[in-house]
């Protein structure tokens, strides 16, 4: 059997997960509201936040804006891509799917490509909205940032699937009990992620966890690169490598709770 032989059919069984759920988004527009309704809310108030103070700042005020705007769109692509895998997972629980989805040949791997498939799907359409009125109602282009943008958004779309990866493996693990997590997990290393400051102005004891995070440093790099308009190579390098170690744990966890599910019967019963 060649290479190809094999690709072409994991690759239609990837399409056809995915297909199943964006079947359920485009014959309900609730559900296509709600995906840009966060993060447009969360720009618009960030967005007068910082338009309030820029304008007691002076000329360093469009600085500000672009800083906390920058922060808050940059964040919503972690967070849009973390919900989009661990919602999706949650969406077959709920339906009573898993079970069904494990008879037919898929692979676990192949269901997390389509987690991730559907994850960027649902992180452009929350996101790009949200984007595009940043720029309509205060001139903050995000695209302005050039290049550089694309390792930036890059680095927390895969932040977002590790961290989702360790959410479902929790689900796995404890069934009902930890679907909250799915819409919290992350909204909690937002004080460690630097989001919206450095990290100096953490406390000394805090700043490690902070490091610890890619985020941290791909928004380290955006300040520099919207303030001194340089790209600062060296936190790149660590968000790539904070990253590799992060997703290998997350995905050996991943496999092991899967494992385990299947063995005990969870698949079928996960969600009761």
């Amino acid at each position: 059997m060649t290479q190809a032989a094999t690709i072409y059919p994991a690759a239609r069984r990837i399409w056809g997960l995915m297909y199943r759920h964006i079947a359920l988004y485009r014959r309900s527009w609730p559900r296509l509201l709600e995906l840009a309704y966060w993060p447009t809310l969360q720009m618009c108030i960030w967005g007068f936040t910082a338009s309030f103070f820029a304008a007691r700042i002076g000329s360093f005020g469009a600085t500000t804006i672009g800083l906390l705007l920058g922060g808050v769109l940059l964040w919503e692509v972690a967070l849009r891509s973390q919900m989009g895998v661990a919602i999706s997972f949650l969406e077959e629980i709920w339906s009573r799917n898993l079970g069904h989805v494990f008879v037919s040949p898929l692979r676990p791997w192949e269901l997390v490509a389509a987690l991730f498939g559907m994850s960027i799907l649902r992180m452009t359409v929350g996101v790009l909205p949200a984007v595009l009125l940043a720029w309509a109602l205060y001139a903050f282009n995000l695209f302005s940032l050039g290049l550089v943008l694309i390792p930036f958004a890059l680095n927390l779309i895969v932040m977002g699937w590790w961290v989702s990866l360790g959410v479902v493996s929790l689900i796995l693990r404890h069934g009902a009990g930890a679907e909250a997590l799915a819409w919290s997990v992350l909204f909690g290393l937002t004080p460690f992620s630097a989001v919206f400051y450095p990290v100096a102005v953490l406390p000394p004891v805090v700043q490690p966890i902070a490091l610890a995070l890619p985020s941290a440093h791909v928004f380290e790099g955006m300040r520099q690169t919207m303030a001194q308009g340089v790209v600062a190579w060296d936190h790149m390098a660590w968000a790539v490598g904070l990253n590799l170690v992060w997703m290998a744990a997350a995905a050996l966890l991943f496999a092991r709770q899967f494992r385990v599910a299947r063995e005990r019967g969870a698949l079928l019963s996960i969600g009761e």
